[in-house]
């Protein structure tokens, strides 16, 4: 046997291996949900894309229900700059009147949702592109801002316009979906009972979906490995006390707040466990399920 022949072999028997290994994750999440929240800046990049509607089409295809909350804002961003549309943010929202509103929902529900429906497709699987206010999947209300002066410990509310936040989910449209083997792709769009459209920030949305669920996992994919301790490693595991006490003592700050808390929320509310990890890394989903060690961090009960 030549060299050649032997690298082939080798090669192929570690891949063979790889298989092996997955196959009791794979019946470990058969017939259970998975809830997929998309986003972040890559979400532009054709290959990103590409491979994130593999690893969904494979979830599908080994017996898993995967569920895809998507984001969009830098691709809200990109249109409202082109309309003039001038974006004002307060805490990391985007404050919303009824010009930006209109533009929020024609990305989000249009574009970027037939985008990834699309991209499942080329994959091999099934999905169907839905938004919020579908079958009233998300009835919303609407969310106040927070501003506090500086040197002043009195929180003023800001209105931010129509800026939501879940108030309830219907999982009916989901549970048939999931019934006729068709994976739900949702854009975090909703609807109060007067029939206003509202903006939700997708982390939000996906977490609120998860808990209705009762999901296995909901994935949040970032731009980060997932929570950090003081000295910049990874923390690979947390109960939901752990996770309040790291918020407490500003181990997990900024921007990460809000993420760790959708998490909380999420298991508290009815999902399994909530994991924070890295998007960005090639089939980064498919290694968190089916491997022995996973990556990110996964938030469980106490």
């Amino acid at each position: 046997m030549d060299d050649t022949s032997s690298s082939l072999q080798s090669k192929l028997i570690e891949r063979t291996g790889m298989l092996v290994e997955a196959l009791p994750f794979m019946r470990r999440y058969s017939e259970q949900t998975i809830v997929v929240k998309f986003g972040g800046h890559a979400m532009g990049e054709t290959e990103y894309v590409a491979a994130f509607a593999a690893d969904i089409a494979l979830l599908d295809q080994v017996g898993a229900r995967p569920v895809v909350v998507h984001g969009g804002g830098p691709q809200i961003g990109e249109m409202l700059a082109k309309l003039e549309i001038e974006s004002n943010f307060v805490d990391g929202l985007r404050v919303t009147d009824e010009a930006t509103i209109s533009v929020v929902e024609m990305v989000l529900a249009g574009g970027i949702n037939k985008a990834l429906v699309a991209a499942i497709a080329r994959a091999g699987g099934r999905a169907v592109g839905i938004s919020g206010k579908d079958g009233g999947l998300i009835r919303a209300r609407k969310l106040l801002g927070k501003s506090r002066t500086e040197g002043s410990a009195i929180e003023q509310a800001i209105d931010l316009g129509f800026v939501g936040e879940p108030e309830q989910i219907n999982t009916d449209v989901l549970d048939a979906l999931n019934a006729g083997d068709l994976i739900p792709v949702v854009a975090p769009v909703g609807s109060d009972a007067a029939g206003e459209t509202y903006n939700i920030n997708a982390d939000t949305a996906a977490g609120a979906i998860a808990a209705a669920l009762g999901a296995t996992r909901m994935l949040m994919l970032t731009d980060v490995a997932g929570v950090l301790d003081k000295e910049g490693e990874l923390i690979t595991e947390l109960t939901v006390s752990q996770a309040e006490s790291l918020i407490r003592d500003g181990t997990v700050s900024g921007g990460m707040i809000p993420k760790v808390e959708t998490c909380i929320n999420a298991v508290l509310g009815g999902a399994e466990a909530a994991v924070i990890m890295d998007g960005r890394a090639p089939h980064a989903l498919l290694v968190e399920l089916f491997t022995e060690h996973g990556m990110g961090t996964i938030i469980k009960a106490d």
